[in-house]
């Protein structure tokens, strides 16, 4: 086989011209082929009239007309390859050249050598050309892709901070999760919601926490007993801030109102139609969590939020949320708001901590508005009506799971930490 260029080859045995781009073939002449093979030989010199006479017809004595027609049918042969000239050297012969427009098909080739020296033998500019047209396109297909979305949404949070709290009396140095445009970030901004004259709880022992903020919602999520096999699940206490006026919460009452607050019948219940999981059967990992918004002067507002994720393999499934919001006094209609979608699952590093991200397509937002909202409600009924409105992605983070329990900053009523206790159910 004799190579014109990355694509097109001259068979001498089978007197053929091998095109592999458009995968065919053209017959030659045993005379063609033989004039065309002392060409490629001598690519780029000139042949005289002689040398192609002797090559084209041994031991044979031919007029100079047979290789003029010989010349002419190369040419008509070779026409639908432009990059390939041959030439009349009037008074001296012929001369074949191929232009370096033969590598622009060399996407076509399979053979692997074709290749590489069709990039080795590329102009400087064609290679530079094309390394700028793959970085563009290798940019383009990561703004546009979802995991840059999540490496962008992931990346607004930070967590090189701590904070102290004090619960009931014990003070701990706990995570602190916060936006990287949020200023104010004094554990007062979290400690100032709990009147200092009441915060003592009898019972309480030392604890494991976190703190996050988004500038708008400083929330906290508390576990007592804590120990190194994890959290119990028992007694969880998660209160979320929306008010710069300090609340006044009253520790000791607070513990007894959460208890008669939590015995009521729950409106909050992540329903999962059969129809969707069909006949196979699966594993539904379930988190619920009760938080608690104390607002100086109003009544305690409770968001119960329960998430359900079916993973259907690794890293990816169907994902419910469902939150529902009460206040102590039932004035409020539970505001029910659900949200239907499927999730992807990364592992990625905030500050210094490994988190799972749960990015979530949203297929389905379901509000069920209430026949009435107290002043107190109000405020989180307009949050759950704005969500409900835009369109976008969602991002869930679990910063910490054990066996029991999970701590996640959930984007339903701002962005607020809370620890949710765990169970795993076989659908």
């Amino acid at each position: 086989m004799q190579k014109i260029t990355p694509y097109l080859e001259l068979d001498e045995e089978a007197k053929q011209l091998v095109d592999r781009a458009e995968n065919k073939t053209i017959t030659l002449t045993p005379s063609e082929s033989a004039v065309l093979n002392q060409l490629i030989i001598s690519l780029g010199v000139v042949c005289t009239k002689e040398d192609l006479l002797a090559a084209g017809w041994v031991d044979r004595v031919v007029a100079a007309t047979s290789l003029t027609q010989c010349i002419s049918t190369l040419r008509k042969k070779l026409e639908p390859y432009p990059e390939v000239v041959l030439r009349t050297i009037a008074g001296r012969g012929y001369q074949l050249n191929v232009s370096n427009r033969s590598h622009i098909k060399m996407l076509a080739v399979n053979d692997p050598v074709a290749v590489r020296d069709a990039i080795v033998d590329v102009s400087l500019l064609v290679k530079i050309s094309g390394i700028v047209i793959a970085v563009m396109l290798m940019t383009y297909l990561w703004y546009s892709s979802d995991y840059h979305g999540l490496v962008k949404n992931a990346g607004t949070w930070n967590s090189e901070k701590t904070i102290q709290l004090n619960i009931g009396g014990i003070k701990q140095e706990v995570p602190l999760f916060y936006k990287d445009d949020v200023t104010h970030l004094h554990p007062s901004m979290w400690q100032k919601h709990l009147a200092p004259e009441s915060n003592h709880l009898a019972q309480l022992t030392p604890y494991s926490g976190y703190a996050a903020t988004d500038g708008n919602y400083y929330s906290m999520a508390v576990c007592p007993d804590y120990d190194k096999k994890g959290c119990p699940g028992h007694g969880l206490i998660n209160i979320a801030a929306t008010d710069l006026t300090p609340a006044g919460l009253n520790m000791d009452s607070f513990a007894e109102l959460t208890k008669s607050m939590e015995q009521r019948i729950r409106y909050n219940r992540v329903i999962i139609p059969p129809t969707e999981l069909g006949s196979s059967h699966f594993i539904e990992h379930h988190y619920h969590a009760d938080i608690y918004y104390p607002v100086k002067g109003e009544m305690l507002v409770r968001s119960d939020i329960s998430l359900s994720l079916i993973y259907e393999d690794d890293n990816s499934g169907k994902f419910y949320s469902a939150a529902c919001v009460t206040d102590e006094g039932c004035l409020t209609t539970p505001i029910k708001y659900k949200v239907k979608g499927h999730f992807t699952q990364y592992r990625e590093q905030i500050g210094e901590l490994d988190v799972d991200v749960f990015q979530v397509k949203v297929s389905q937002k379901q509000l069920i508005k209430p026949d009435k909202v107290s002043s107190a409600a109000m405020p989180f009924y307009r949050e759950i009506r704005k969500h409900e409105i835009i369109e976008e992605d969602l991002y869930f983070y679990r910063v910490y799971k054990d066996k029991e329990t999970a701590v996640w900053i959930v984007p339903l009523l701002g962005n607020t930490v809370a620890w949710y206790k765990y169970d795993k159910v076989q659908i």
